[in-house]
Formats: C-alpha cells, structure tokens, sequence
C-alpha cells in the first residue's frame, strides 16, 4: 500500500505556478528525501498532503484517502519547517494536549507523553514555559509532538533546522528508530548529507517539478555523491 501519492499535481498561488505535474508516491515503510533549492515546491507539497491547501489540479492521497478527510492525518507525525509553539504554556501541558488530540486519555497519555520527553532529551524541562526554550531545545520539542502516539508516518519539513551538532546526531537517530519499527518517513531538507544518512531514495524538486527520483543508488554516479548529482539536476 502506498503511504501517499500525488498524481498530475499543479498548484498556483495567483500567478504564481508553485507545482507543476508532480507525480510521487512513497510505499508504507520506505524513506523518502524531498530535496530542492529554496522556492522549489517542497512546503507546497507536504501542505497539499496535509490538507492545509488544495490541488488545483491533479490528485493528492494520504494513506489511501483525500487529505481533506481527518481520518486521512490519524496516525501521522508532523514537523513544520516554522514552529509556531504557545509560549504561555509548558512543555507537558503542549505535549498533554496533542496527546489528547491523538485521542490517548489518562494513564495512556500521561506514559506516552513521558516517553516522548525522555526521547528527546527534554525531561528535565517539562514544567518550564515554552517561551524560555532555546530554539534547538524547541525543535526538541517538535520532535517530540511529531513522535506522540507513535506515528505510522512522519513528515518531516527541515528537522534539524536550529539543531547543534549533538542534536542532529540525537535526530538522526530518532529518524532512523522510527524507520526501524515500520514507520514511513519523509523528509524534506536541504542538508544533503543527513537525508543521505536516512532515506533510501529521494525525489529532487526544481522550479515545482519533480527533476529526479529514485533510490539514491540510482541517482548517483560513479564518483559523485548525492550532493553532485543534486548540483547536476537542478543545474546550479
């Protein structure tokens, strides 16, 4: 079964064409890197799966369903690119909250919420405010709100975005442990070494197209590494 499709996707904001003919399409348990430079249509795109904006042409699947359904986003993790966390309310509290959201209730969603903060490395500051975090320790937290009731399907819009080295490390891990246990996972960044790390193929976007996809294997030539073959597609 595929995780998610994008079928003959275009999308436009005024005049402005973002997508153009996308077609793409992860299987369940597989890991993708969503790589372009900046203005390529990666955000687009992952909003378009999430249902935050709609194809003007073509069709977008989440697990089977139209984004615009809800039952279509049960089960998925989601980091965005730009956090925007409450800053009046705490670690835990933000955490119960989503928790809730997933639909775990008391003892459930008490453990679950522990276990998420004991992951990524952000315990010892459950009861403080949101807004006296440092921005890699509120990436942190994203993290963890993507991890709550263990998604099957991660999508990941630069994550290690305002993370320090220890923290990539901490990420990349967290990545793979999710992938260890069957969860799909896509990622959209521009750090070409991590996503070289973690995904077993990639799809490289260029100017709302989809310039290159396939296992990394495939894409790469001899002697280049994925970072030569990304400056051959896109041209730069």
């Amino acid at each position: 079964m595929l995780a998610l499709e994008l079928l003959s996707v275009s999308k436009r904001f005024g005049a402005r064409r973002a997508l153009t003919d996308v077609n793409l399409e992860l299987p369940e348990g597989a890991s993708l890197g969503l790589l372009g430079p900046n203005g390529a249509g990666k955000t687009t795109t992952l909003r378009l799966l999430l249902g935050f904006t709609r194809a003007d042409e073509g069709s977008v699947r989440l697990r089977g369903r139209d984004p615009s359904e809800p039952a279509s986003r049960i089960g998925i993790g989601y980091l965005p690119e730009r956090l925007a966390l409450p800053g009046r309310m705490t670690v835990q509290s933000f955490l119960r909250f989503h928790a809730a959201l997933a639909g775990l209730n008391g003892a459930d969603r008490n453990r679950e919420v522990l276990a998420v903060l004991q992951q990524t490395g952000i315990a010892d500051r459950a009861r403080d405010s949101i807004a006296s975090l440092s921005r890699g320790l509120a990436q942190r937290l994203g993290f963890a709100q993507a991890f709550l009731a263990g998604p099957k399907l991660l999508l990941l819009d630069e994550p290690t975005s305002g993370l320090d080295p220890i923290g990539v490390r901490d990420a990349r891990a967290w990545i793979q442990s999710a992938r260890d246990r069957g969860c799909t996972v896509l990622v959209s960044s521009h750090v070409l070494s991590e996503v070289e790390r973690i995904c077993d193929r990639v799809a490289i976007m260029h100017e709302g197209r989809i310039a290159a996809s396939g296992s990394i294997d495939q894409l790469v030539r001899p002697g280049e590494d994925l970072e030569d073959a990304f400056v051959r597609v896109v041209g730069k």
